[in-house]
């Protein structure tokens, strides 16, 4: 988690960076309601502890994503802005064992866009809820098992599969610039909250199995 934090500051760094060489303006300019795509990149992670509660030890695991928003104009530059996107998150054991989950996340962010050079800076915060459309767990021999969604542990699906909740949510945050010519260049970030590891049912409190999806994104965008 804190590579995912330094990472996602670095790049909202450089972001900052670029756009204060041009010249600042201390107000906001005003738009109606947008519609926006965006596609790009993104690193996710599963963190968490196994059932005897040692710490996961994963590694970051690239994916895509891609989506649309609205933003909606609230006033003094501020927009509410919810979204559909398609987000591939997961991880890497240090053995090689990739994990894919494929999610629909619908993100609703509260954004605030003040004018910055000749485009406007972006900066916002808000929930998520992400439902699972699939995935899979590949082994570095080539086997691979499905996963499936089940919010409680489902002793009648067959053994190779991986069982996982239905849905993700957590904390979203962007940051990013948009210039004159309406494209976009957006960093994201992720923070599960929820634990994706389904209930298995049990009594047993020595169980401390915790699986949560974290991760970041970088992607261009373009607001018509």
């Amino acid at each position: 988690m804190k590579k995912i934090v330094m990472t996602a500051g670095a790049l909202s760094a450089l972001i900052l960076t670029a756009t204060a060489q041009q010249k600042s303006v201390s107000m906001t300019k005003e738009t109606g309601t947008t519609v926006g795509i965006h596609a790009g990149a993104n690193m996710y992670n599963i963190n968490g502890k196994t059932a005897n509660g040692t710490e996961l030890n994963n590694k970051l695991h690239t994916g895509f994503s891609g989506g649309v928003d609205v933003a909606i104009p609230l006033g003094g530059g501020v927009y509410v802005q919810p979204g559909v996107d398609f987000t591939q998150k997961g991880s890497e054991t240090q053995g090689g064992i990739k994990t894919t989950l494929n999610y629909l996340d619908i993100p609703l962010s509260l954004v605030y866009k003040p004018v910055l050079g000749t485009g406007n800076f972006m900066l916002g915060f808000g929930p998520y809820l992400g439902i699972g459309l699939g995935g899979n767990v590949t082994n570095p021999d080539g086997s691979s098992a499905s996963v499936v969604y089940k919010d409680k542990y489902d002793g009648t699906v067959p053994g190779n599969t991986v069982q996982l909740r239905k849905t993700d949510a957590g904390a979203n945050f962007m940051a990013g610039y948009e210039f004159a010519n309406k494209l976009s260049l957006n960093l994201k970030a992720q923070l599960g909250l929820k634990d994706i590891n389904p209930d298995t049912g049990s009594d047993n409190t020595s169980d401390k199995t915790r699986y949560r999806n974290t991760g970041f994104g970088l992607s261009l965008g373009y607001r018509f």
